[in-house]
């Protein structure tokens, strides 16, 4: 099994769950996003990240997690988004 796919299993054990994403844009950009993980996929992951109001979906490659572009933290049932802002 190589890297991506373990990534793949790893993310998957945790559909469902919340999760914070920070992204590294380029140019000392970092934009972190706070959502659900929804789906895995053979090549990306798909999330549904709270908009203020409204719910979008955005998606990630597992290349980026594996190239520490991405970097994904998933929470505890008991930790919410607030608590988990304190500790990183």
């Amino acid at each position: 099994m190589n890297q991506m796919q373990i990534i793949r299993k790893e993310l998957e054990s945790h559909l469902g769950k919340r999760v914070i994403v920070k992204a590294n844009k380029g140019r000392k950009k970092i934009v972190t996003r706070k959502g659900v993980l929804k789906a895995t996929y053979p090549s990306l992951f798909v999330l549904e990240v709270y908009n203020g109001e409204e719910v979008v979906t955005a998606s990630y490659t597992y290349s980026d997690v594996l190239t520490s572009t991405v970097k994904v933290t998933v929470l505890e049932e008991d930790v919410s988004f607030q608590d988990a802002k304190m500790i990183s």
